[in-house]
């Protein structure tokens, strides 16, 4: 079944729901407002008996017939008896038995009653009560409720049909306006139908409602929108990663093959071969070191912990400057307290030290400042071009220059990735001297 049947039917049954409450009180309604206008017909057919005792009277007189008194009579659309106090004993003509209830009624010491009674297959409601004028006298007035059956009857094969109908056309309305209603989920359902099938990830959806659909298929764009720039971003790292891997791969390959060939480790080309060997053994290892990197930081943080950025720039500092002809270090550090993972944020500033060093002419000045949750790191050293800023934090960028340096071009990509991870952000900015990289992180409040 589909969902728009489903629609249509949940809607017609509540309107059906609602029809049937409202038929069941209007015939209660109804039925108790006929039943109340019978007895007070009734009760004022009572009040006016004396009158009615009299035109019997004179009828049975000029039709010179007698008859028992209590023999009930048709006055009108009503039934009418009364009953003298010598046949309190004795049912004598009376169409309903005289009781002890109907001895006191007359009496005066209990109040007129009502009560349903059938008589000549007939049914009757009737009403007891004390004849007015007439000490120790029983009066009944009757009136068939066939009438009213019938009127109740019709009220209710109307209010049946009616609440069937409504409940109909109501579950016939509902599936045709639930194609209007959910057409934003059909459309929705047709995007995903078409991924699914075509793995096309630039597919969107144009839903601009602000109900709960509206805010789905904004949803489902913006995600379809972050896993299309994912997977664009995983295409082209692994492309640029094959690329970078296949330079010391072949090389390293190739310096192999020329130990293995002719005189092998004889060859007085040998060592500088095991060297290069080396070299770009070690150069691939930290280019794999460095995608590991870059994915492990890709995802959440695992661990985070209060941490003194300054004592973690300190850290990496107070090892920089035991390598071989480190420049000169200046620093400012004061105490700054962020909410990171303490490893990939040492490893981050460790990468912005070490571009800094590699790019220091010997015996230059390395400044570097801790402060209000800012890393700054600034060298004496070429600089950036002006159209390679943008770029110098993407993976596997390196400009004209940087190309004759070793690296990867993954180092600064690390830095953002660890950086925007922790929720901060990265920056580079040219001085008249060199270049300036900055990284801010959320400070912990005091």
């Amino acid at each position: 079944m589909t969902l728009r049947t489903r629609v249509g039917l949940a809607a017609g049954a509540v309107v059906l729901l609602a029809l049937g409450i409202a038929a069941v009180v209007i015939y209660s309604t109804v039925r108790a407002s006929m039943r109340h206008q019978l007895e007070e017909s009734l009760v004022q057919t009572v009040e006016q008996s004396p009158t009615i005792a009299i035109q019997l009277k004179q009828k049975i007189e000029a039709s010179g017939k007698s008859g028992p008194i209590e023999t009930p009579v048709v006055f009108g659309s009503t039934l009418v008896q009364f009953v003298s106090p010598d046949l309190f004993t004795a049912s004598g003509n009376a169409f309903l038995d005289v009781t002890d209830r109907d001895v006191r009624v007359a009496l005066g010491t209990e109040r007129p009653y009502f009560q349903d009674a059938r008589y000549r297959g007939a049914d009757y409601r009737v009403y007891t009560a004390p004849m007015p004028d007439s000490r120790g006298a029983l009066v009944r007035v009757a009136r068939k409720l066939s009438d009213q059956a019938a009127v109740l009857t019709g009220l209710a094969v109307l209010l049946i049909s009616l609440t069937l109908a409504g409940g109909l056309l109501a579950a016939l309305a509902g599936r045709l306006a639930a194609r209007r209603v959910l057409r934003p989920v059909r459309v929705l359902t047709d995007a995903v139908e078409h991924v699914t099938a075509t793995q096309d990830l630039t597919a969107r959806v144009d839903l601009t409602g602000r109900d709960e659909i509206g805010r789905l298929g904004r949803s489902f764009a913006t995600m379809m929108s972050a896993v299309d720039a994912s997977v664009q971003a995983q295409r082209h790292l692994v492309a640029d990663a094959s690329h970078e891997l296949r330079t010391p791969l072949t090389s390293l390959t190739t310096n192999l093959e020329l130990l293995a060939d002719g005189d092998g480790l004889r060859d007085p080309e040998a060592p500088v071969l095991v060297r290069e060997a080396i070299d770009q053994a070690r150069e691939l290892r930290s280019l794999v070191n460095n995608l590991v990197d870059l994915a492990r930081y890709g995802k959440d943080t695992a661990r985070a912990e209060d941490t003194r950025l300054d004592l973690v720039a300190e850290t990496v500092l107070a090892r920089a400057a035991t390598r071989a002809a480190p420049p000169r270090f200046e620093s400012v550090l004061s105490p700054c307290l962020v909410h990171v993972d303490p490893d990939a944020i040492e490893r981050a500033i460790g990468n912005l030290v070490d571009n800094a060093v590699k790019w220091s002419p010997p015996g230059g000045r390395v400044r570097i400042t801790v402060a209000d949750g800012e890393f700054s790191i600034a060298d004496e050293g070429p600089g950036i071009p002006p159209e390679d800023l943008p770029f110098v934090f993407d993976r596997f960028y390196r400009s004209t220059r940087a190309r004759s340096m070793p690296g990867s071009g993954l180092g600064l990509a690390i830095v953002r990735q660890v950086v925007e991870t922790h929720g901060g952000t990265v920056a580079a900015e040219p001085l008249d001297r060199g270049v300036r990289m900055r990284l801010r992180l959320p400070v912990v409040p005091d």
